[in-house]
């Protein structure tokens, strides 16, 4: 059962809120808000956990064989001078050998096949000698029980295999199956809108473009965003700015999805219809991050739908997106609250002037310094409005409030895109 936003969760704790004092006040308001279905394992790549998974049985479930070889015991082994076996058998996976090999003898077997009852040890065919009497001559030099995989040595009975909140990923759909899994419950995807307003927002595609008109690049990233977060996005088009208009089809949308994001009209603007919309309808609040890009944003709930109005520069919006809705949309749809990983690298730039006080997210693009080891490239660019800087990145350099100047070679904190499922500029 879909569960309530806390009422006015997006209620500002001050004016002016720090990086970390905006992401501490989301972790500790937001909780998911969507409901549980099952999921083919087939469709379950990206999706959330909704449960724990224990393994019913082992994995492997029986003792087998690592190798193609011969089986035998290591009792009945010499290691210094080795050992001549009688093949009394044949063992093949799914075709097990359901009779004892007795003392000095052996039996062929291949990799899977389940080990015979009194047989331990396993050598490769590649390293013996067959003699026409049907015995196998086994070189010294073998420890026990090699080349065998035990029973549970990857999974054991009872064990935890995946905890409820994990965002499935290929590896754990062969996890799954390995246990006879073939559907798992999963919460399902948060339904997401995106919305552009601006009666000089055009849509791409849509002819020549008037003085002062520019085209919409906002939304097919948020929703390309939204995906790679786990939602399902819908594009709602570009509303005009219209009071009526925005206010009739922002309470549809708010019946229909759990999230939704505008960009564009994130302040007290008097063509900014979309904010006060949101604070006739539910409750509204505007915040002013000491960030940069960025600043200014807006989050409302109108009913047990989310509103988040993000700036309108596309190098903004796409930071805050990473830093601030990404973990959003992750717990509302079920997964605990991610934090990214950043990696402390040399700076291959300088800079100097800079105000300290806010948090900054430059556009840093990874390169190879002079001694060989891996450091990291400033865009030589500032504006929040160039998209060419978020295309040649690799991620984000963050730059803390109280840091100045950065010197070349000073180590700085950088969050790769891959984080977030973007990938780098070559495709890795």
């Amino acid at each position: 059962m879909t569960k309530a936003l806390i009422d006015d969760c997006f209620r500002p704790t001050q004016d002016r809120l720090l990086h970390d004092e905006a992401l501490a006040l989301l972790c500790a308001r937001v909780r998911p808000v969507v409901a549980i279905e099952p999921v083919a394992l087939a469709d379950a790549c990206r999706r959330t956990l909704a449960e724990t998974v224990h393994a019913s049985f082992p994995v492997p479930a029986h003792t087998n064989a690592a190798v193609d070889g011969y089986a035998f015991a290591s009792t009945s082994y010499d290691p210094g001078a080795g050992s001549t076996f009688l093949v009394v058998g044949r063992a093949a996976a799914g075709h097990r050998l359901d009779v004892a090999v007795g003392a000095g003898s052996a039996c062929r077997i291949l990799t899977g096949a389940v080990m015979p009852e009194g047989v331990d040890t396993v050598v490769m065919q590649e390293d013996v000698s067959l003699l026409p009497d049907g015995r196998v001559v086994v070189p010294p030099g073998l420890k026990p029980r090699a080349n065998v995989r035990k029973a549970g040595e990857d999974v054991a009975a009872g064990s935890v295999l995946l905890s409820d909140g994990h965002i499935l990923r290929p590896q754990d759909l062969a996890a799954l199956a390995s246990v006879g899994r073939d559907r798992v419950a999963c919460f399902r995807r948060l339904r997401v809108a995106v919305v552009s307003t601006g009666d000089e927002i055009r849509p791409a595609g849509s002819g020549d473009l008037a003085p002062g008109q520019v085209f919409d690049a906002n939304a097919p990233m948020l929703g390309a965003l939204a995906t790679l977060s786990g939602a399902a996005p819908t594009d709602l088009g570009i509303w005009p700015d219209r009071p009526d208009v925005i206010r009739e089809r922002l309470a549809t949308a708010a019946a229909t999805y759990d999230v939704i994001l505008t960009s564009g009209g994130a302040s007290r603007g008097e063509e900014d219809h979309m904010a006060a919309a949101i604070g006739e309808l539910g409750s509204r609040h505007f915040w002013q991050l000491a960030i940069k890009p960025g600043r200014p944003m807006m989050l409302g709930q109108i009913g047990t739908s989310a509103v988040v109005g993000l700036p309108g520069n596309p190098v903004a919006v796409f930071v805050c997106y990473l830093m601030y809705v990404h973990p959003l949309l992750a717990r509302l749809g079920g997964a605990p609250w991610p934090e990214p990983r950043r990696w402390r690298l040399p700076a291959a730039f300088a800079f100097s002037g800079r105000k300290t006080g806010r948090r900054e997210f430059w556009r840093g693009s990874l390169v190879t310094g002079a001694d060989g080891a891996l450091a990291v490239e400033k865009f030589a660019r500032d504006g929040s409005g160039l998209i060419s800087g978020l295309r040649v990145a690799d991620g984000l350099i963050d730059i803390p409030e109280e840091t100045g100047d950065v010197a070349a070679g000073d180590p700085v904190a950088f969050i790769p895109f891959t984080e977030f499922g973007i990938a780098g500029r070559n495709g890795a």
